[in-house]
């Protein structure tokens, strides 16, 4: 029987071994930072026209994170690819003679994914914030305010789950082809169509992206049906979910 320190330790050796799931990390933190810097300049030399007649506070902290939607695709594909490249090379059955106790190799692999996300999610987050604010000039906030720290840590756990929660339904599927053909549409078409019909919203604002989306909200919008925490508790229970459902899938399946 392995130990859980020995699982962690050969999961931390897998991810950093495979080129790229290190691309696709560092691909979160560039188009994340990037869109989110340009367009907290664009807004800055034209807020009046960006901003027209809306009496809303502006939102310095959501300008910043303007690229977060990029930054989503790259962490959705690193969880996918993290936990697929085993099954698409084989290599799961060896990780299963070597470790037998399938639900502890899959907790393994959610711890590292987890730590190893979170961590460039905290960079990438508190970076972006920064840089868009340095950007933003004398429309920019701080830390300091209300509710500016929390939405910033919220933008970092909301990646952190989209990756575990990939990774959750590549382990259901087996196959990371199949489980990007679920999960690009289901987050960039699926769920941005059905928010947008009417007799379907309500059943669209209950997603795990756009539960996510709620935690990097410093100002609650009128009209919204819940604000960040309720947010976070519906984006960690889908996650937990998934993960749950990988478990008795791997344990259920043959590799």
């Amino acid at each position: 029987m392995a130990s859980f320190p020995a699982v962690l330790q050969s999961e931390w050796t897998k991810v950093r071994s495979v080129r790229s799931t290190v691309w696709t990390l560092a691909i979160t933190f560039v188009v994340t930072l990037g869109v989110g810097a340009l367009l907290s300049l664009l807004t800055n030399n034209n807020f009046d026209s960006f901003r027209g007649n809306s009496e809303s506070p502006f939102d310095a902290t959501g300008t910043s994170f303007s690229g977060i939607l990029l930054g989503e695709l790259a962490i959705i594909v690193f969880g996918v690819l993290a936990v697929g490249n085993e099954y698409s090379s084989g290599m799961i059955r060896v990780s299963l003679a070597a470790v037998p106790q399938r639900v502890t190799l899959l907790a393994g692999k959610a711890v590292v994914l987890g730590a190893l996300a979170l961590l460039v999610s905290l960079v990438t987050a508190f970076t972006t914030f920064f840089v868009g604010q340095s950007l933003l000039g004398t429309h920019s906030t701080t830390l300091s305010e209300p509710h500016v720290l929390r939405a910033v840590f919220g933008a970092a756990l909301y990646l952190t789950m989209l990756c575990l929660f990939s990774a959750g339904v590549t382990a259901m599927l087996h196959n990371q082809t199949l489980a990007l053909g679920v999960l690009v549409p289901f987050f960039f078409l699926l769920s941005p169509i059905l928010s947008a019909v009417p007799k379907v919203k309500t059943l669209a604002h209950y997603f795990p992206d756009y539960a996510g989306s709620r935690m990097l909200l410093v100002y609650e919008q009128h009209g919204q049906p819940y604000g960040p925490w309720p947010g976070f508790l519906i984006c960690l229970a889908w996650t937990c979910a998934a993960l749950a459902g990988g478990a008795l899938v791997l344990r259920k399946r043959d590799a």
